[in-house]
């Protein structure tokens, strides 16, 4: 997430972009494998272990990385960290391919931890409620992040984002995915986390109607950014 203020060189943070990504559809991807595996006739728990490794190894990812990149994993993030006023369209957009080419190959790679072979998802998930999550979950995960990044509160945002990213499992009818390079990442794996190519366009326009709700509602609560908690 956003939280860093020193630059390290730009190859280091799309490295660290490309790292953190690829790492979180990896535990994505690959939770939701073993899930299915341990679980096989039971679909509310498979969502629990994957919901519980994804907002754990999220949490860890941002600690681990905050500090080279500022932690964006997820391009609507680096998007609204500029319209917010923050890095540059250059950085954003280098952020973007490396956050999609690392959850192609963080999908990829829990495939192949699995045995499984390569692989285009099957499962068709763009329904006007799973839309409508993910207009919801987006929006929301944009204000929690500039929000605590506007009020000096971003010593929370790795377990803040990580419990919210838990509990959007449950609550939106998409469980979540909330970020576009997840979104492609996980066209590459036909199994309990894969979302069909015709899913996708429809996810990505409604993760970007959310993360314009979500910029706006930081611009109206937390309209300069502060260092001190309110």
């Amino acid at each position: 997430m956003p939280v860093n203020e020193i630059h390290p060189a730009l190859w280091r943070r799309l490295m660290a972009e490309f790292l953190g990504t690829g790492l979180l559809v990896a535990i994505v991807v690959g939770s939701g494998i073993a899930a299915h595996t341990l679980s096989p006739s039971d679909t509310g728990l498979q969502l629990l272990e994957n919901s519980i490794a994804t907002m754990l190894g999220l949490a860890v990812l941002i600690v681990m990385l905050a500090p080279v990149s500022g932690a964006h994993f997820n391009p609507v993030v680096s998007i609204a960290d500029r319209v917010l006023g923050a890095g540059s369209w250059a950085q954003a957009g280098g952020y973007l391919v490396a956050q999609t080419v690392g959850a192609i190959a963080g999908a990829l790679l829990a495939n192949a931890m699995f045995g499984l072979p390569p692989a285009i998802a099957s499962t068709d998930r763009a329904t006007p409620g799973h839309l409508l999550g993910e207009v919801v979950a987006t929006a929301i995960l944009v204000l929690l992040i500039f929000s605590l990044v506007r009020t000096g509160r971003t010593a929370i945002v790795a377990p803040a984002v990580g419990a919210y990213i838990g509990a959007a499992y449950w609550f939106t009818s998409s469980t979540s995915f909330a970020n576009p390079a997840v979104t492609v990442g996980r066209v590459f794996t036909d199994s309990f986390a894969g979302i069909a190519p015709t899913s996708v366009l429809p996810f990505l326009a409604a993760q970007l109607v959310g993360a314009a709700i979500g910029v706006g509602l930081v611009a109206g609560l937390f309209p300069r950014p502060s260092k001190g908690t309110p």
